[in-house]
C-alpha cells in the first residue's frame, strides 16, 4: 500500500516484486490452464474474426485489476477488456491519478491458436508518462521489467538494444494489414525498399522485447492503443532504444499521435524508419 506522501519511485522500490508476483500468478491462474485447452464457448470475436476474446483475458484482466488496484490505492486500471466494455475508461490515462494499463493476453490471435508468442502487459503510468512496465510471457516463462532511469530487465540480465548491423538489412515487424487504413497501407509500403525487410507483427508486446534484446530492428505501427505499447516503449526506451511518430515527435502515450511510428534500437534508426514512412508513395 502507498502512503500518504510516498512518491511512485518509493513505491515502486517496494513494491515492484509484488507487482511481478501479481503478474505471474494471473498468468497461472487464468492463461495458462486454458493454453491450448480452451473450448468454443471461450473465444468470442470484438470488432472482427480477427479481434478475437477469451476468457483468459478477461478473467485475467480482473485479477490484475483488484491485485493492482489494491496495491496502489488511489490508483485506476485501465484495462483492454474494460474498454471494450465501457470505452470512457479509457480517459483515466489523461487524468490525476496513477494509472494502471494492462494487456491480459497481447496475442490473443496467437494463444488461441496455441501459439506461445503471447504474453501479458502491465504498465503504471503517471501524468502521461510510463513510470515502470512488466511483458510476461508465461509460455516460456520470460519476464521483463523496466524502471523509468534504472534500465530494462529480462530474468534479471541487463538488456541492451545495441545499433543494427552495418550493411544488413533493417528487420522491421510491422502493423498486419488487417489493422491498418488505405493511408497507413501506402506508408507502410515505404519500408518495401532496398535494405529492409518487413514483415508482419506478431504480439505487439514480443515485438518490443526483440527490439529491446537486439534481435529485431525497429517496429511500425499504426495504431495507438495504451495496452499494446506502454510497456513496450518503455523497454525499449530504457534499452538505449527509442521511438519516434511519423512526424519524428515521441510517441505519446495520451493519444493523438501522427500514425504510422516506429519504436528501434537506436535514435538513428527510429529516424531512418520515420523517413522512409514520410516519404512519398
Amino acid at each position: 500500500m502507498i502512503e500518504e506522501t510516498e512518491t511512485i519511485e518509493e513505491f515502486l522500490a517496494r513494491h515492484s516484486a509484488d507487482v511481478e508476483d501479481a503478474v505471474r500468478k494471473a498468468a497461472a491462474a487464468e492463461i495458462m490452464p486454458r493454453f491450448r485447452r480452451l473450448a468454443e464457448h471461450e473465444i468470442d470475436q470484438k470488432s472482427g474474426p480477427h479481434d478475437l476474446v477469451t476468457d483468459a483475458d478477461r478473467l485475467a484482466e480482473l485479477y490484475l485489476t483488484d491485485t493492482l488496484g489494491a496495491l496502489l490505492p488511489g490508483s485506476v486500471v485501465v484495462g483492454e477488456e474494460a474498454v471494450h466494455a465501457n470505452p470512457a475508461v479509457y480517459e483515466a490515462i489523461r487524468g490525476e491519478a496513477p494509472v494502471w494499463i494492462v494487456d491480459p493476453v497481447d496475442g490473443t490471435r496467437q494463444f488461441v491458436h496455441g501459439d506461445p508468442g503471447f504474453c501479458t502487459l502491465v504498465a503504471l503510468a503517471h501524468h502521461g508518462v510510463v513510470r515502470a512496465s512488466w511483458t510476461y510471457a508465461p509460455a516460456r516463462d520470460q519476464l521483463a521489467v523496466a524502471v523509468r532511469g534504472q534500465g530494462a530487465f529480462l530474468d534479471g540480465t541487463r538488456l541492451r538494444s545495441g545499433a543494427p548491423e552495418p550493411g544488413r538489412p533493417l528487420e522491421v515487424a510491422t502493423s498486419h494489414p488487417d489493422f491498418t487504413t488505405d493511408e497507413q497501407k501506402r506508408a507502410l509500403l515505404g519500408l518495401r525498399t532496398d535494405g529492409v525487410a518487413p514483415r508482419n507483427c506478431g504480439s505487439a508486446g514480443l515485438e518490443y522485447l526483440a527490439v529491446a534484446r537486439g534481435e529485431l530492428d525497429a517496429t511500425a505501427f499504426s495504431w495507438e492503443a495504451a495496452w499494446d505499447h506502454a510497456a513496450g516503449l518503455l523497454l525499449v526506451e530504457e534499452a538505449g532504444g527509442a521511438h519516434a511518430t511519423s512526424t519524428g515527435e515521441p510517441f505519446r502515450l495520451t493519444g493523438g499521435n501522427a500514425l504510422p511510428f516506429t519504436a528501434a534500437r537506436d535514435a538513428a534508426t527510429a529516424r531512418r524508419v520515420v523517413a522512409l514512412l514520410s516519404a512519398p508513395a
